[in-house]
């Protein structure tokens, strides 16, 4: 109380050494106030627009600075984003073609789908192959997505398209993930998934195999839309010199940024470890 009373004391004295109204002095502080919060939410806001590499448009920024305790609208927040020219990049899709349906090893049954929502961890598992572009020839990505979370739980990477590397990818995931027998992993139909190394290896821990029908990218279309994020927010926006460089880069995006940063807007704007986090007190 003594402190409020000392405050508008020296209100008082000010306005009468400036010879303004008492009003004129709290507008003055709110403006003051105002400029300093927007200046900082404008600082957080391009901090958050470059830590995502150029990525972040409106959406996840808003749900970034609500996040942070912001009281903020998306109009702002484009507003914003205008004031400062944030803008985020756009690249056109370019098609991988890694799956060569076309061979007459087993085909198994489309157990998961399109069920992309399990209610628990490590229920269901998505992977697929994708390529990558560098100066001194191509780096072939396996890797193995929990559909609960989106998380990326295992990849590998080398020069060659052989079933070692789908194989490794796998066995970092079961290493991590521990998974209990009866989790679903789904596929497309290249010979990679269909070869008896690799259905050996999901028989040994329990594993179901499902793959989906043939030229049907939209029955693994989210292991689709994280390749599609990782070539538009990462590879296509970077020259790489060899397969090394491309390999530790995307490492960096897997492990630094996608499961521990980027905010899903299928997670309700968090990042898989967070979402992860979040729901294992209720599963």
């Amino acid at each position: 109380m003594i402190n409020q009373w000392q405050g508008k004391a020296d209100t008082l004295r000010l306005c009468r050494l400036l010879g303004v109204s008492r009003s004129g002095v709290y507008a003055a502080r709110q403006r003051y106030r105002r400029t300093q919060d927007a200046s900082a939410l404008a600082t957080q806001l391009k901090e958050a627009f470059d830590a995502s590499g150029g990525n972040y448009g409106s959406r996840r920024l808003h749900a970034y600075l609500r996040a942070q305790g912001h009281s903020v609208g998306r109009h702002r927040v484009r507003h914003l984003m205008k004031q400062q020219g944030l803008r985020v990049r756009r690249y056109k899709r370019k098609v991988a073609y890694t799956n060569n349906s076309h061979h007459e090893l087993l085909i198994a049954d489309n157990v998961l789908d399109r069920q992309f929502t399990p209610e628990a961890p490590d229920r269901s598992w998505v992977a697929d192959i994708t390529y990558i572009r560098t100066h001194r020839g191509w780096l072939y990505l396996a890797a193995v997505l929990d559909l609960y979370s989106r998380k990326v739980v295992g990849w590998a990477m080398g020069p060659n398209l052989q079933t070692t590397l789908v194989c490794n990818a796998l066995n970092m995931a079961i290493t991590l993930r521990q998974p209990r027998p009866g989790l679903v992993v789904h596929t497309d139909r290249g010979p990679q998934y269909t070869c008896q190394v690799y259905r050996d290896l999901l028989a040994r821990h329990g594993l179901i195999v499902s793959m989906s029908r043939r030229a049907n990218c939209w029955d693994n279309a989210v292991m689709e839309r994280f390749f599609l994020s990782l070539k538009t927010e990462r590879v296509w926006q970077q020259r790489y010199d060899n397969p090394t460089e491309a390999t530790r880069d995307v490492t960096q995006y897997i492990a630094g940024f996608y499961n521990t940063h980027r905010l899903h807007s299928t997670l309700g704007y968090l990042s898989p470890a967070d979402y992860e986090k979040t729901n294992m007190a209720t599963l």
